[in-house]
């Protein structure tokens, strides 16, 4: 049965405590018809790709039938905290387990301190938190004794309780005189009493959760941030009337009023007002820009000490607000190759611990050991093998780093992306609106000898302001900025790649290439318009009544980031190479300003992806920074495709990393968290599968007392969990940009 037409979902899972019951969840979404779904475990969520008649009750009572919870993200939150009833459950525990503790060891090294019915004491103390703090234990792994299935949880309860059980078998049916704890004394009358091995491991794992759950919570207190930045409510200019009406009936095109000191309602272009805007949420940038009309800005950044009325041009989830949040969630959603190994590892680990604990005890019996021994050492291999260290390992890091990432200005698509900076040797960078700003400049007036330099802009701007050229809107603004005001223009003519003429107070103005004029360049002049061109710029002509006027010099100016940023891609060990459709000319002269050697101009947009494909056969690994439709190509054929956020949304989408703001040095900066991420997804990896190795025939071989293997392994996941959160520390190439402190974790 095939589906044409897809919709995509979300959904809330709850109950989940491993990667083995995250990989269940997958495995029964993905039975059903048209439906494929991936589960995370950090973000507990499930992203699922179904047919656009699906019901999601559908999807709700399949994973209810597999003994979890589920709900849409669009409804309510539950009203429960987790890390609240973990705390809870986490007070009784230390305070009855710790007692315990320091009981049975003063017992053990000191026997002569007992006390008639000490026992008793210790089954009092432990049976609290057998019974009630590991109770989400034994609730988890009962719900999937019903359905068939193991999971972390069904380890941890039968741990626990069989320690109990036995503790307390021993209590009520071992006739000899003294009954001993689980610190190993053999007697000659009875049991073994294993109740502060049930309380201390369950205090270690419900200790381990506890962080654990916090650390997840706090890790996306990023993506959260970008969510309160959107504003509930906008004063709109409606028929000369300021009206204030929730943000969801906001319309494309509608006049909305900002205040200083409020939130940008949506993106919008500056109709009328100056003033400075916070970009610094959004972009990371900590200096406020200033915007004036036309200038475009974001929703959810704030004005600066000034009044705006900004033109909505995109609403909703088209904001770039709410594309980022989307973006950072989907990423968080994502899984590297190398963790779907490990969830595999960690969905049919369970049952082969089960049956290594039950070989284990076997083994010891049939070597002529004590019962006690033996189940000491199935005791130890079942509270030591727990897969949560494996679970944690990817998405723990790609939570915290996506979020980093969003402070920075940098959004990653998911762990795939990642991979793709592992090798990448050569970064191709588009020079228009990535090397350089995208927007023509003023860059020179240079009148004739007896031409007032006042004048020449003044006339040339007014000829100008009946163009939307590129160049043309490059003079005028200048023109304005320099001039209280511009004549009229009279006979506008346009001459099409040529430039325009018109009749500006009386006199017949020419404004163009230097190939409109009446006469030659004087020699003074030409060898200023060879020396200005040699260096990049565009060079404009002014003629009035047949005579050359002067000349103006118009250039796309080079990022001020630029030569930092392609510094920094030097110490990564990448090669750049400019690449653009421009004249040779200007290229080099970019080129030589920010340290690029190799440059490659003149080039049509399908031969951007045939040099990406040129440098990919030669055996370089190659990574493509653009930001326009005929980059988009290229960026989907490179390794890795990294868009300016300014860029269009083809370029966007056809990208694996997307770079919000305008800082260059945002490419080495997303290069290098990438790597730095990749790096700690490896460590976490490779000390959960080594962790794991190692413990598994200690426990087996009786090395290891079952108290300490809870704490091995609750210590096990904190490191996975701490490691990653180094990476909120990482800081940017840019000083003034997404400063570590500025993520300071609360909670």
């Amino acid at each position: 049965m095939s589906h044409s037409v897809a919709t995509e979902l979300e959904l809330m899972i709850g109950g989940m405590t491993c990667a083995a019951c995250a990989n269940r969840v997958q495995r029964k979404l993905n039975k059903l018809d048209g439906v494929t779904a991936t589960v995370n475990y950090a973000t507990e969520k499930a992203a699922v790709t179904a047919p656009a008649d699906t019901d999601p009750s559908t999807l709700i009572a399949t994973i209810e039938q597999a003994g979890y919870t589920a709900r849409m993200v669009t409804q309510e939150p539950e009203p429960t905290d987790p890390v609240r009833a973990l705390r809870h459950r986490l007070f009784v525990a230390l305070v009855l387990s710790i007692p315990l503790c320091d009981l049975s060891l003063a017992f053990w090294l000191l026997p002569g301190l007992r006390f008639p019915g000490w026992q008793w004491v210790s089954l009092a103390l432990a049976t609290p938190v057998v019974l009630w703090s590991a109770w989400p234990f034994h609730r988890a792994a009962f719900k999937n004794a019903r359905h068939g299935a193991a999971s972390m949880d069904t380890l941890v309860s039968m741990g626990v309780l069989a320690a109990f059980a036995w503790s307390v078998y021993s209590l009520l049916f071992t006739t000899g005189s003294e009954l001993h704890t689980g610190f190993e004394i053999t007697t000659e009358a009875g049991g073994s009493v294993y109740l502060e091995v049930a309380a201390g491991v369950t205090a270690f794992l419900l200790a381990g959760r506890y962080f654990e759950a916090r650390a997840k919570r706090n890790a996306g207190n990023a993506l959260r941030a970008l969510s309160t930045l959107a504003v509930k409510d906008v004063t709109v200019l409606r028929d000369g009337a300021q009206v204030v009406v929730p943000i969801s009936e906001l319309l494309v095109d509608d006049l909305f009023i900002v205040k200083p000191g409020e939130r940008v309602g949506a993106d919008g272009v500056v109709h009328e007002g100056r003033c400075a805007v916070d970009n610094s949420m959004v972009t990371g940038e900590s200096v406020p820009v200033p915007v004036a009309p036309g200038d475009a800005v974001i929703g959810g950044t704030v004005a600066v000490g000034g009044r705006l009325i900004v033109r909505a041009t995109k609403i909703g989830a088209d904001t770039q607000l709410a594309q980022m949040a989307k973006l950072v969630e989907q990423a968080q959603n994502d899984n590297a190759d190398v963790q779907r190994l490990a969830d595999r590892v960690a969905g049919g680990f369970v049952p082969v611990v089960l049956v290594l604990s039950a070989l284990t005890f076997a083994g010891w019996l049939l070597f002529g050991q004590q019962t006690e021994a033996a189940f000491t050492a199935a005791l130890a291999v079942l509270i030591i093998a727990c897969p949560c260290a494996l679970g944690l390992a990817t998405p723990t890091a790609l939570l915290v780093a996506t979020g980093r990432a969003a402070r920075l200005g940098i959004l990653i698509k998911g762990a795939s992306a990642l991979e793709s900076t592992r090798a990448v040797d050569t970064v191709v960078l588009d020079k228009t609106g990535t090397v350089t700003s995208g927007k023509m400049t003023l860059a020179a007036v240079h009148p004739r000898e007896g031409v007032d330099r006042a004048e020449l802009l003044a006339t040339a701007g007014a000829v100008e302001d009946a163009s939307e050229h590129a160049i043309a809107a490059a003079i005028v603004t200048a023109a304005r900025q320099e001039l209280a005001s511009l004549s009229q223009v009279q006979d506008f003519v346009a001459l099409p790649g040529l430039g325009a003429r018109g009749v500006v107070d009386g006199r017949e103005v020419v404004v163009g290439r230097t190939s409109l004029l009446a006469t030659p360049l004087p020699d003074e002049l030409e060898t200023l318009r060879q020396q200005w061109e040699s260096h990049g710029k565009t060079v404009v002509a002014v003629e009035w009544d047949g005579s050359v006027a002067g000349l103006l010099a118009v250039a796309d100016t080079v990022k001020p980031t630029a030569a930092a940023a392609v510094a920094e891609l030097r110490k990564l060990g990448l090669k750049p190479v400019l690449l653009t459709g421009d004249n040779a000319a200007t290229a080099h002269a970019v080129a030589q300003e920010v340290g690029i050697d190799e440059v490659v101009a003149e080039v049509l947009p399908q031969g951007k992806v045939e040099l990406v494909q040129r440098l990919r056969e030669e055996g370089r690994v190659v990574a493509m920074v653009g930001d326009g439709v005929n980059d988009a190509p290229a960026l989907a054929t490179a390794d890795l495709g990294l868009a300016m956020g300014s860029g269009t949304a083809v370029a966007i989408n056809a990208a694996d990393l997307i770079l919000v703001r305008e800082d260059l040095l945002a490419v080495p900066d997303a290069i290098r968290l990438a790597r730095r991420t990749l790096g700690t997804i490896r460590g976490n990896l490779v000390w959960a599968f080594g962790y794991n190795v190692a413990a598994l025939p200690l426990a087996a071989l009786g090395l290891l007392n079952p108290l300490i293997a809870g704490a091995a392994m609750a210590l096990s996941s904190a490191f996975v969990v701490s490691n990653s959160m180094r990476l909120r520390k990482f800081a940017s190439a840019n000083p003034s940009v997404g400063r570590p402190e500025d993520d300071r974790i609360t909670g």
